[in-house]
Formats: structure tokens, C-alpha cells, sequence
């Protein structure tokens, strides 16, 4: 099963910008007029892609990301992760985030082990020492790991939501949630 409409990288754009409209309303309604959509475009899009993803025969979760975006920019190996096998990060560039890439994590058989947005090669990433420094829509989820050892994710959170748990280099307790990788709110830290 194909999307019956033409399904490309600015829809696929949309499908992004839904899952974080729950959280950052304003800056989705910037992007949406950055992108010339409508709130309705953007809910369209998504409704599409989650019948593309749960048709019986419509193609794995790796296959409709190929589809949607084409050839990746970037194709690397990725080895020694705890808890994943060996595989490879594909890459493509995002139009509207031009210093993120969406990557997602390939395994054997063509397994999808993760996918989200990444600081994307060369890009400035930004320092993180202090809560000042958890700005919306500016970190990724992988910039916070890599900053912060021991961040730990909370359980029941979707595939395309995470909330982590961590400890700044300032030595203070945090939580945040992102989607699809991307910094949208900070969260109480655990009790």
C-alpha cells in the first residue's frame, strides 16, 4: 500500500511537526507558515502516513522512510551501542531544521532500532552545563546523552517520544521530553 496522494519529504515534514503540536504549539504554527501548510495539511499528512504505517500490506517501517525521503545524504556504520546490534545510520537532511538530519538506526533484516533527529555533520551543537541551556527545539535527545552520562530514559514512551532523565554537568537533576529526537519541554526530574 502506497499513500494515494504523492508522499514526499515536506509531508513527511508535517508528520513530524504533529507529534510535536502537542507540545510546542507555537513554534509548529511558525514552522507551518515557514512551510506555507495549514493545521489541517499537517494533521492530513499525519493521518496518511499512520494508515501507510498500519496497512497490512504496506511496506516495513524502513522501506516507507526510503520511499518518503529517497536516497540518504549519508549511510555510516554503527557498531558497540548497549542493547542494539551492529548497523548502519541513514541520513537525509530536513528542509526546515537545515542543521538536523532525520536519522534512523538500521539492524539485520532491515529492522528500524531508532529514528530521530540529529545534529547533522559539521553543524555547531549547543553547550549543555545549565538548565539555560535546555532550549526547545535547540538540543537533541543524542546531544544529551552524550553530555550527560548516566541519562536514563523513563519507561512507556513511544517510538517517536522519549523523556530522559539526566544530570547537567552543573550537577542538577533534570527531565525533558523530546520528539523524533528534538528537545520540546523540560519535565520535572524524578522524585
Amino acid at each position: 500500500m502506497t499513500p494515494a496522494a504523492p508522499f514526499g519529504p515536506y509531508e513527511f515534514q508535517l508528520v513530524l511537526l504533529r507529534r510535536m503540536a502537542d507540545h510546542q504549539a507555537g513554534l509548529v504554527d511558525e514552522a507551518l507558515r515557514e512551510l506555507g501548510a495549514s493545521h489541517t495539511a499537517m494533521r492530513e499528512a499525519n493521518k496518511r502516513w499512520q494508515a501507510w504505517a498500519h496497512a497490512r500490506r504496506g511496506p516495513g517501517e524502513f522501506d516507507r522512510y526510503r520511499q518518503v525521503l529517497g536516497e540518504p545524504e549519508s549511510r555510516r556504520p554503527v557498531t558497540g551501542l548497549p542493547g542494539v546490534p551492529d548497523g548502519e545510520a541513514w541520513a537525509w537532511p530536513v528542509p526546515l531544521w537545515p542543521e538536523l538530519r532525520f536519522t534512523v538506526l538500521v539492524g539485520p533484516r532491515r529492522a528500524v532500532w531508532s529514528r530521530s533527529l540529529t545534529r547533522a555533520p559539521g553543524a555547531a551543537a549547543p553547550e549543555l552545563r545549565t538548565a539555560a541551556d535546555l532550549r526547545p527545539w535547540r538540543v537533541t535527545a543524542d546531544e544529551v546523552w552524550r553530555a550527560c552520562p548516566g541519562a536514563r530514559p523513563r519507561e512507556g514512551v513511544g517510538p517517536a517520544l522519549v523523556r530522559l532523565d539526566f544530570t547537567l554537568p552543573d550537577g542538577t537533576a533534570h527531565a525533558a521530553e523530546f520528539a523524533w529526537g528534538l528537545l520540546q519541554r523540560p519535565l520535572p526530574p524524578p522524585a
